[in-house]
């Protein structure tokens, strides 16, 4: 017997929990991107970047870590996440050490959106996967959403840290030191994502119950992409994800520039506790009322909180910043749920065996969606001097996700059984 295969009669220690904590700890450790509003805002006068540069940067992370996810996804299926993830850990404390070392737009769209997206990418690609498979159905959106609230949570300690170190030691030595310290993070937890051996049944799995129909389960990516759903489920994804990617990259600015308030790090701050609080909240809402619902929910919230921001400008009564701190953590809640929602439904529509694989291609939207609308807020601003049509615009997107909630039903293929 292979020893990556488990037979009915042997007694696997059940690693879930351990895999499921390492991989929080590599997702603390990767949401340094969520903090980019706040390195953004440190970049000195001198150097003469634009607002568009300024997201150039992010928005080219955005994009390589979604890209990448794709292949990661199917690296981690095959050679197994430690390896993957390792890698992953590499080239993010690669990557920011480069940029530590550059003054100009172009060597952080190197450092920190090729090397450093890429990195994030894989590592984020291996995290998840080996924790979900180690538990039944029913916990699905919970152990997604606890492993992906490290990502989301990561801007609580990360955005002061930088800020003070930024503030202190200027841009290089912070650069430097969160790569180093990300490195040496992200490869020795990688160690501990053990995916539990082939034919593994969790523990509470419904047995079969031999009908003569059955609905398949396992979708190879080629099948996923023929499925009308998985364009569904990509769009409102992309929708979900742009509208939160675009305030979390312009935080800081919307703090200063828009409402006239110099606490940029702590809004981040806030819109992480939510981000990541969202994520384990909106898991497990899903896991009990259903994942559509759920995002219906989440979308229609959010539509809102995007308007409601866009009055907060300067001598506002919501210009102030406990209003804004509550609405950022609110934003950042509904952001997040996101992150556990789609993993959790393109594991029940597409089943467990490519999950990696269809992951990565459903997380294109996330990339896309976050590198169309931060640019996009960028450029406006720079023309109008305004983020107010960034804000219509995602509204509207968002909108239209809630609605196609309505329509997305689980693939339905259907084989009959041999008479």
């Amino acid at each position: 017997m292979s020893e990556n295969t488990v037979s009915a009669e042997q007694t696997v220690v059940n690693h879930g929990w351990r895999v499921t904590f390492a991989g929080l700890g590599v997702n603390l450790a990767l949401g340094i991107l969520y903090t980019w509003s706040v390195i953004a805002k440190g970049i000195p006068d001198n150097w003469n970047w634009s607002e568009a540069d300024k997201s150039w940067p992010y928005s080219i992370a955005c994009l390589v870590f979604c890209l990448v996810m794709v292949p990661a996804g199917r690296l981690q299926d095959k050679l197994g996440p430690r390896l993957v993830a390792s890698v992953g850990g590499v080239l993010v404390g690669v990557g920011m050490i480069l940029a530590s070392m550059t003054t100009t737009p172009m060597g952080y769209m190197i450092g920190f959106g090729l090397l450093a997206g890429a990195g994030i990418g894989c590592a984020y690609a291996s995290a998840t996967p080996p924790a979900v498979k180690w538990f039944p159905a029913a916990k699905t959106g919970l152990i997604a959403g606890i492993v992906v609230s490290g990502f989301g949570l990561a801007s609580v300690y990360a955005a002061p840290l930088a800020k003070w170190l930024i503030t202190s030691y200027g841009m290089g030595t912070m650069g430097f030191t969160l790569g180093i310290a990300f490195l040496i993070v992200v490869v020795g937890l990688s160690q501990l994502l053990t995916p539990p051996p082939k034919g593994y049944v969790p523990a509470g799995t419904p047995k079969p119950t031999g009908q003569a129909n059955y609905k398949k389960e396992e979708f190879t990516p080629l099948e996923m992409l023929r499925t009308g759903q998985f364009y569904l489920i990509w769009f409102m994804y992309a929708c979900g994800a742009g509208a939160g990617l675009m305030i979390i990259g312009k935080l800081a600015a919307i703090g200063s520039k828009q409402a006239g308030l110099q606490m940029g790090f702590v809004l981040g701050a806030v819109l992480a506790v939510g981000n990541g609080a969202g994520r384990v909240v909106a898991g497990m809402l899903s896991d009990k009322i259903g994942r559509q619902k759920t995002m219906f929910c989440c979308f229609v919230l959010q539509a809102v909180l995007v308007i409601v921001i866009s009055m907060a400008t300067k001598d506002s009564v919501l210009a102030t910043v406990p209003v804004l701190a509550v609405i950022s953590a609110l934003i950042g809640a509904n952001y997040g749920a996101n992150l556990s929602l789609f993993p959790s439904i393109t594991k029940d529509y597409y089943g467990l065996k490519d999950f990696g694989v269809n992951y990565g291609l459903v997380f294109t939207a996330w990339g896309v969606g976050g590198f169309m609308l931060a640019l996009l807020a960028g450029k406006l601003y720079d023309i109008y001097q305004s983020f107010a049509y960034a804000y219509y615009g995602a509204s509207t997107l968002l909108v239209l996700a809630a609605i196609v909630t309505f329509i997305v039903k689980p693939p339905h293929i259907v084989h009959e059984a041999a008479e």
